[in-house]
């Protein structure tokens, strides 16, 4: 297992600064009186390809040599993933080929063709996409690039809380959503590095809470087909990312679906800005932990805005 260090932070963030934005943070009154604290919003819903993916993706795509990038590159994404290295092939001109759950949202199945990515559909279970996967890889010959069990998506992810720290000046914790963990392992591996003092926290849907069960046994506990609204959030721990959750994450917080749907209201009513559910459990974790980050200097990762504009969830 190759752990990816923050000397490797730093070279992605020159890597890719040609290719991905340095987002925005934004504040809110409203969520400052509503929790108690001090929230500082990273909005990864403003970046290219409409979410924080694009930074490992990036990484990964501009890390390969010419001879490999030849051949393509490969993955399976239930959608924020795949969008994100077709994105980031078309930027270099290389092929992508990406395995999708047929159930995977609509608008980001269109986003993949649109940046030129070719899909293929399996069932949304890990272990119908394992399967297919292995088939395309051995059918194109094209470079595994892991949606998060990956050290060069893990290092891209990871200027996302760079970035972060140096707009607001410094933080008493930061919370982002986990999945698979790509972002949680990143924010892990630059702030363990360099602020080691600010608490990380991560924020799960109870309907996919394999990440929170396993921080609890010590060991990886993966569900293979849990049912969300927060799509980006389905997939299981690997043993990368796991290297860093059990390692840096103080806890695991936990949201209902009403709760991340609520969350995701408020924060396209007050704030005026695009966020998918994904990005939402972490508002409505704090909302619900008000006594853990009450008095604190926050930061909130939101971190994509690929949502289905014809099928939102409160309609």
């Amino acid at each position: 297992m190759l752990i990816p260090t923050y000397e490797d932070v730093e070279r992605a963030h020159e890597r890719i600064s040609a290719h991905v934005h340095e987002t925005p943070v934004l504040t809110s009154r409203t969520f400052n009186d509503l929790t108690g604290a001090e929230l500082f919003f990273k909005c990864e819903n403003f970046q290219k390809a409409g979410v924080f993916k694009a930074r490992g993706a990036s990484n990964a795509v501009f890390s390969l040599s010419d001879a490999q990038a030849a051949r393509g590159v490969a993955t399976h994404s239930s959608g924020n993933h795949g969008l994100s290295l077709a994105y980031a092939a078309g930027r270099r001109g290389i092929p992508c080929h990406v395995v999708m759950p047929r159930t995977a949202p609509e608008a980001k199945k269109e986003a993949v063709r649109g940046y030129g990515g070719t899909i293929t559909e399996c069932e949304p279970s890990t272990s119908s996409r394992e399967e297919v996967f292995a088939r395309v890889v051995e059918e194109t010959g094209a470079e595994f690039v892991h949606p998060y069990n990956d050290p060069r998506v893990i290092a891209g992810q990871g200027t996302c809380s760079k970035e972060l720290l140096a707009q607001t000046g410094g933080l008493d914790a930061v919370i982002a959503p986990i999945g698979g963990g790509g972002m949680v392992s990143g924010t892990c591996l630059t702030l363990s590095s360099i602020a080691p003092d600010v608490e990380i926290f991560a924020a799960e849907p109870k309907q996919a809470d394999d990440a929170w069960r396993s921080l609890r046994a010590g060991h990886i506990i993966a569900d293979d087909a849990p049912v969300t609204v927060a799509d980006g959030l389905k997939v299981p721990l690997k043993d990368l990312t796991w290297h860093f959750v059990k390692n840096h994450v103080s806890d695991i917080l936990l949201a209902e679906e009403q709760e991340i749907i609520d969350a995701m209201y408020l924060i396209w009513q007050r704030m005026k800005i695009v966020v998918e559910p994904s990005s939402a459990v972490t508002l409505a974790t704090i909302l619900k932990n008000r006594e853990t980050f009450a008095g604190k200097r926050v930061g909130v990762i939101l971190t994509g805005g690929n949502v289905d504009l014809k099928k939102l969830p409160w309609m």
